[in-house]
């Protein structure tokens, strides 16, 4: 009981991540109907970026401010000279432009940083684990990003419903033509929503570096999960960013560490391993079809 209990707190960090990441997409394409596969890239420009300056300072504290201004001025950038100019384009112009800023950022970071991982020491003080319930030691910089991650949920719920900048945003996602003729500067209410979401993608970044290692590539290997939960919690939802992460999360995570050793009671050992590898990775993608089939509009659908 306590294993399945450490495997869902792992679950629901793991989620937060995925929702760190979602917020901003969904925002940028809910909002902007700009399909960013750079996402994935400001991820790992926060991660390298704060790593770096971690390593440099000694500080986990200092690396965190430069890995979130790193990612939201790259951000900018982005908007600013490439997405502008795809608002009023198709899908597949945006797909290809921003497929090739992927290409571009891991090159740039390979020749900044190397090929090797990088690698940041959790801050001290959250090194050790702590005791949650008897016989369960958990380590408390997990327990910190959960939190982290639903202080930036009730962020951003207060932020898009109960302010001036909010209802601009929910108005521009209706109608961005009518938002311009009341006088709003659209456009840099664009660049404010890429660089917020650049800057959530970063803040997942540099968190995930303790945890995993920092590399090039990264951001690809998780973004494709992170359309998963967009398309599943609903587009432009923030509140269904956030469940469809940690469900997704917790189902990812659980499947990959009891699927095998439930398989073992009925066929060999290796066999076991392998099929309960194989359904663990399908298991996300098997919920977002079932999810398409029952509300091809996602769990919460924005209100337009």
């Amino acid at each position: 009981m306590l294993l399945i209990f450490e495997q869902i707190l792992n679950g629901v960090q793991y989620g937060v991540m995925l929702f760190l990441l979602a917020a901003g997409l969904t925002l940028i394409f809910g909002i902007m109907q700009v399909i960013n596969l750079a996402h994935g890239s400001l991820y790992m420009i926060g991660a390298y970026a704060g790593t770096w300056t971690a390593q440099q300072t000694g500080s986990f504290w200092l690396g965190l401010p430069a890995g979130l201004l790193a990612a939201a001025v790259a951000g900018v950038l982005i908007e600013a000279i490439v997405v502008r100019r795809l608002y009023d384009r198709d899908h597949l112009d945006q797909v290809l432009a921003t497929f090739a800023l992927i290409l571009i950022f891991n090159q740039l970071v390979v020749i900044i940083f190397g090929r090797q991982p990088f690698f940041v020491a959790m801050p001290e003080g959250l090194q050790d684990s702590i005791q949650l319930l008897p016989g369960l030691q958990y380590p408390p910089y997990r327990l910190i990003i959960i939190a982290a991650g639903l202080g930036v949920a009730a962020l951003l719920y207060l932020l898009i419903t109960k302010t001036r900048i909010g209802m601009l945003v929910r108005a521009g996602a209706t109608d961005r033509e009518m938002v311009r003729a009341l006088g709003v500067n659209v456009r840099l209410l664009y660049t404010v929503i890429f660089a917020f979401g650049a800057l959530l993608a970063g803040l997942a970044g540099y968190l995930a570096g303790p945890i995993f290692a920092v590399q090039v590539g990264m951001g690809e290997q998780i973004l494709l999960t992170t359309f998963v939960v967009v398309v599943i919690g609903g587009v432009g939802s923030i509140r269904g960013a956030l469940v469809a992460g940690v469900i997704l999360g917790v189902l990812d995570t659980c499947l990959r560490a009891f699927l095998p050793g439930i398989l073992r009671v009925f066929m060999e050992g290796p066999d076991a391993d392998a099929l309960g590898a194989g359904i663990a990775a399908m298991g996300i993608y098997l919920l977002m079809a079932i999810v398409l089939l029952i509300r091809p509009q996602g769990l919460f659908p924005a209100a337009h």
